[in-house]
């Protein structure tokens, strides 16, 4: 009777045996890339896109109101001086010019008798007929016609002028760059209906943030790259010159406007989108500074005590520990760390995410030194 019972334990301690969990297998050693850390230093370039604009744009309008007939110009069109860009009804500025050389004809009538009528009193004085006193209001009145007359040429002047004014003209060579008003609108005085690039100087105008302002100064030099020329690998760079830093901020954008001048003849069509470098000089270069590529960097904490760390490799051991680094700045594809390394020191260059604390690793053949 006890070979069942022991067949039944045996099953027992078989079947448990299989149900309980395997020996865990050794953490591989993983291959790493490591990177020596060195001093070098800070030679960064900072870059901003900007767009080429005319030296100068004007923004013309009519200097009176009235309904837009005619608009020849259009964008992008180039206009000479005295080039016809848009015109107003002039029906109501003809008639009020034809009312007012109206009144200059009536003023010179009243002036006219009035010095005959004077004439006519001063030969009565001379027979002794009236007295000195209406000589004197003869003389006064004629003045008083004189005074009219002047007012009305000035008036029909003003007028003559206005009925001018309902041609809109180019003063100067340049294009058209926007309108502002189409045919059939009303507009009012003053309002821009052609927005004109001339012609001569140009600019390149770029936005800068307030933490960089203090960069740019008005004489700074600079260097200018135009995108569609380094595209089709034509374009050379250009020297540039910081012409005005805005004194207020852009209330959308939270920026600064900077505007640079070309060299006089250089070939930047308008609108074109340009690269504006600094110099060398001008940037905040430090020496004997250790810079690491952003693959070796990895996020360390969470919250607000999250920070940068790094994968620093001990030899001896032939493991790996993590220690928290402070960035410093950026530096083209390398991040410049203030603290935390020294020179000498063999950090993980590659794959650090998928590291633990005292994993044992292998040099890679590719290691290098920063």
């Amino acid at each position: 009777m006890r070979t069942p019972v022991v067949v039944a334990v045996v099953s027992a301690a078989a079947l448990l045996a299989a149900c309980s969990r395997p020996a865990a297998a050794p953490e591989p050693i993983r291959s790493v890339k490591l990177l020596t850390v060195g001093a070098s230093g800070v030679s960064a370039r900072t870059e901003y896109a900007g767009e080429v604009r005319a030296r100068t744009e004007s923004r013309l309008g009519f200097r009176v109101g009235g309904k837009l007939v005619q608009r020849p110009a259009e964008v992008g069109q180039r206009v000479k001086p005295g080039q016809l860009l848009a015109q107003l009804d002039a029906q109501d500025l003809a008639l009020s010019s034809q009312a007012a050389q109206a009144q200059v004809s009536a003023a010179q009538t009243q002036r006219d008798l009035a010095a005959a009528d004077l004439r006519r009193y001063q030969d009565l004085l001379s027979q002794g007929f009236v007295s000195g006193a209406e000589i004197e209001r003869r003389q006064a009145t004629l003045q008083s016609a004189e005074a009219a007359l002047r007012q009305a040429r000035a008036q029909s002047e003003v007028q003559g002028n206005q009925a001018g004014y309902a041609r809109l003209v180019a003063d100067g060579a340049g294009v058209v760059v926007a309108v502002d008003a189409e045919v059939g609108q009303v507009v009012a005085a003053g309002s821009p209906v052609v927005r004109l690039a001339r012609d001569g100087a140009r600019d390149v105008v770029i936005s800068v943030p307030e933490d960089r302002l203090a960069q740019f100064r008005p004489g700074l030099d600079a260097q200018v790259r135009l995108w569609a020329a380094t595209a089709n690998g034509s374009g050379a760079t250009l020297n540039a010159q910081v012409r005005e830093v805005a004194a207020s901020a852009d209330p959308a954008t939270r920026t600064y406007q900077v505007k640079l001048s070309l060299p006089d003849g250089a070939a930047a069509p308008l609108g074109a989108t340009a690269y504006v470098s600094l110099p060398v000089a001008t940037q905040a270069q430090a020496a004997g500074v250790i810079k690491l590529p952003t693959s070796a960097l990895m996020r360390s904490g969470e919250g607000d005590r999250s920070g940068s760390a790094v994968w620093v490799y001990d030899a001896a051991a032939g493991t790996v520990q993590p220690r928290a680094v402070v960035v410093a700045a950026a530096d083209g594809n390398e991040m410049v760390i203030a603290s935390g390394l020294k020179p000498g020191e063999e950090v993980v260059a590659a794959g650090v995410h998928v590291l633990a604390p005292g994993q044992k690793v292998t040099r890679f053949a590719g290691t290098t030194t920063q």
